[in-house]
């Protein structure tokens, strides 16, 4: 079975930076593509960044896009994702998810993802 295990939230102010870690275990990470989420106090889960399994495509939501960074270390079975620039409205639980697909891509897809963590909080005060 494979489990999803996220770290490196935290606390910060506006303007910091954060890097919260996926750790993959169970399977090797480069079976899979990646994507993370974000779900905030009553909205619904919505999707913030994805990886192809081989790292060379990467996908963004437009509210992140130019401050977050998606990576993966396949040696290391971990996924990472650098938050730039952080603001208020960045609050929210942040999950890690696996995308079991067969060929390159990625998706932005929620329901498309076969695996989840439990999530890591990322608080940013103004």
């Amino acid at each position: 079975q494979v489990q999803l295990v996220e770290s490196g939230g935290g606390l910060v102010q506006a303007g910091d930076s954060l890097r919260p870690s996926c750790a993959v275990s169970g399977r090797s990470l480069s079976n899979y593509a990646m994507g993370w989420f974000r779900q905030a106090p009553g909205k619904e889960r919505e999707f913030v960044a994805a990886i192809s399994k081989s790292g060379r495509m990467t996908g963004y939501a437009d509210s992140v896009k130019g401050r977050y960074t998606i990576s993966r270390d396949n040696a290391k079975n971990t996924v990472y994702l650098q938050m730039n620039s952080l603001k208020p409205e960045d609050t929210a639980v942040y999950f890690c998810a696996a995308d079991l697909r067969v060929g390159g891509g990625y998706s932005t897809i929620r329901d498309e993802y076969n695996y989840w963590g439990q999530g890591t909080q990322v608080t940013v005060s103004s």
